[in-house]
């Protein structure tokens, strides 16, 4: 009979019986079947209610991206897949009776067998795809920190030692801007703010680092911290 209204209950009881046994609308690979029913759904299915047709939804809509670049027909409408749908298959509400039970077609939907070619060319354009997304940059992980770098006493030269400060150089290192906090009697500790590569700056050696510095540095703390 094939999907029917996929805004209705009545028809996503049916995608949701359908989907119980399948990844996919037709074959075992994200397709023009599964663009055309997807966009044929207003809202994504209640999960409590048609959990079968919730997954697949979900699921579908990480390709959105590459819908148009999924094998099939994108102008074969969604009445045509489902339960029993062959080539042809309309909304039954709609759909005219046969007149002879020789017109119905027994063999189509997924028992259909696919042109070679047309198989050739959506396994062409998946490995295509699948090499797209393999080679697509992943974010860098980065954290904004904010360093206490705490002097000897109120003698020490801050300028002196933000410079020796700035001077460290990493790899995923970027200073950002700092001021001179007070402490307390009189002594003013350096507050920068800098950016790191998770992957490439560790905070410990940075630390350790500016701590050699023993003519102005007494001490460092990590004083906020946060991924971005």
């Amino acid at each position: 009979m094939g999907f029917t209204d996929l805004a209705a209950d009545a028809g996503l009881s049916v995608l949701n019986s359908y989907l119980a046994s399948r990844s996919y609308i037709v074959g075992h690979t994200p397709s023009q079947a599964d663009v055309v029913t997807f966009k044929a759904i207003s809202a994504a299915p209640d999960a409590a209610k048609y959990p079968n047709a919730a997954r697949w939804y979900k699921h579908i809509a990480s390709f959105e991206s590459e819908f148009s670049a999924l094998p099939g027909d994108p102008t074969k409408p969604y009445t045509a897949y489902g339960p029993e749908a062959g080539p042809a298959a309309v909304n039954p509400a709609k759909a005219p009776a046969a007149e002879e039970e020789d017109d119905v077609d027994l063999f189509g939907s997924d028992e259909e067998e696919e042109d070679p070619e047309t198989v050739r060319i959506r396994n062409e354009r998946l490995e295509e795809y699948k090499k797209k997304k393999a080679n697509k940059p992943k974010p860098v992980a980065k954290s904004a920190v904010t360093l206490d770098v705490k002097p000897w006493d109120d003698e020490t030269n801050l300028e002196e030692l933000e410079a020796n400060v700035r001077a460290i150089e990493m790899d995923g290192l970027l200073w950002g801007l700092s001021k001179f906090v007070t402490v307390g009697f009189g002594i003013k500790k350096l507050q920068i703010n800098l950016v790191v590569e998770d992957d490439k700056v560790s905070l410990d050696e940075l630390q350790a680092q500016i701590e050699e510095d023993e003519d102005h540095v007494q001490s460092t703390d990590v004083a906020a911290m946060q991924k971005i």
